[in-house]
């Protein structure tokens, strides 16, 4: 008889949990590009900037890994490929449409945004691809340096390439000690050119939280082990939130060690957020109407990302507001959120009508 494939299901609320960090970035961009909000003065964004793309790089990062995968040259190039493919093409398509549509000079805006880090905000497509151009090697060399390692050693490449991407993460916020660092003050140089250029400075800063969730998977069931002590959430808690507030207000840290707490609260930040998922993962199923729809748009994230940046509104009057007077979190985040839904539903509409076409739906959103 011949062999059936059986697939693994899903994780229905690892694909709710992408649907919320979804919404988390269309409503960032509704504070800062729709609201032109200042980052200074929201209350709301600078505690959501913390975890948020953390959050979907290292969900990104938890799904590359794939226990079942069988590494030589042929897969590896066939992946390599698709994901070349996948993330390329669509991410053109749309970064040229919408400079078209936002200049009046399309070749002028075209260079100020060729020349910028953040490509327009297309450069989350560009940065994830760098990604996986660099996990796909190493992971071939994993499956082969393994062999060499003695019982009960193979999780010593990952941790070693995870400790390698945090330090040069780490410099990244050190401007002082590292003068190509991201944000330095002195003169740009070559490779803080190139950096910025190819934005592969954002690569530097994301990576982390790409491999983290990649470990995490990796020994899933110890992972879940930790999570379920007793101990790990309360002192999960009582570390983030003094690790925020420092990061955010206090200030009590000065020079290179102002980066640790930054740091801890990225990573801990998110690890809550995934810990709240799991654990409640019986209200995320397609049983439930949260559920349902968060999945939806997890499994469109793609599509909303390249489209949404066509349907932020342009209401400065909002941010002049909230600039100009006190207000919580709440209604900040609120606002956002609710005009950021709106501007999902019109993205989910666009990319079904798109989607119509089989040519569009293969090459706009790499689906075959």
């Amino acid at each position: 008889m011949d062999k059936v494939e059986i697939k693994k299901p899903r994780l229905e609320w690892l694909d709710a949990l992408r649907g919320f960090t979804m919404i988390l970035v269309v409503a960032y961009h509704v504070a800062i590009m729709g609201f032109g909000e200042s980052w200074k003065n929201s209350s709301s964004i600078p505690f959501l900037m913390l975890f948020r793309m953390p959050l979907f790089f290292f969900v990104s990062g938890f799904l590359a890994y794939k226990a079942s995968q069988v590494w030589n040259m042929r897969n590896f190039g066939t992946l390599v490929v698709k994901k070349i493919r996948v993330q390329i093409v669509p991410t053109v398509f749309f970064f040229l449409f919408a400079t078209a549509i936002f200049n009046k000079d399309f070749f002028v805006g075209l260079m100020d945004n060729l020349g910028a880090s953040m490509k327009g905000g297309y450069w989350f497509t560009l940065v994830l691809l760098y990604m996986f151009l660099i996990y796909y090697p190493f992971a071939y060399l994993d499956s082969i340096i393994k062999r060499f390692l003695p019982a009960g050693w193979g999780w010593l490449p990952i941790v070693v390439f995870f400790l390698l991407s945090l330090c040069v993460y780490e410099t990244n916020y050190l401007p002082q000690e590292f003068e190509w660092a991201m944000g330095s003050k002195l003169p740009k140089t070559q490779v803080t050119d190139f950096l910025t250029y190819s934005s592969m400075d954002q690569l530097l800063l994301y990576f982390p939280f790409f491999l983290y969730g990649n470990i995490v998977h990796r020994y899933w069931d110890k992972a879940q082990q930790v999570m379920d002590s007793k101990w790990f959430f309360p002192m999960l808690t009582f570390i983030v939130i003094f690790a925020a507030m420092d990061a955010l207000k206090w200030h009590m840290l000065k020079s290179i060690w102002a980066v640790i707490p930054l740091t801890l609260a990225r990573f801990m930040l998110l690890t809550i957020t995934f810990m709240y998922f799991r654990c409640y993962q019986q209200y995320f199923t397609k049983l439930s109407p949260i559920g349902v729809s968060l999945q939806y748009i997890g499994r469109r994230t793609l599509d909303i990302y390249l489209i949404h940046f066509l349907f932020l509104p342009n209401l400065p009057q909002v941010g002049s507001y909230f600039n100009a007077h006190s207000h919580n979190f709440v209604i900040d985040t609120t606002l956002s959120v609710l005009v950021g839904l709106i501007v999902i539903g019109f993205c989910c509409i666009t990319s079904n009508i798109l989607r119509i076409s089989p040519i569009f739906k293969k090459w706009l959103f790499g689906r075959s």
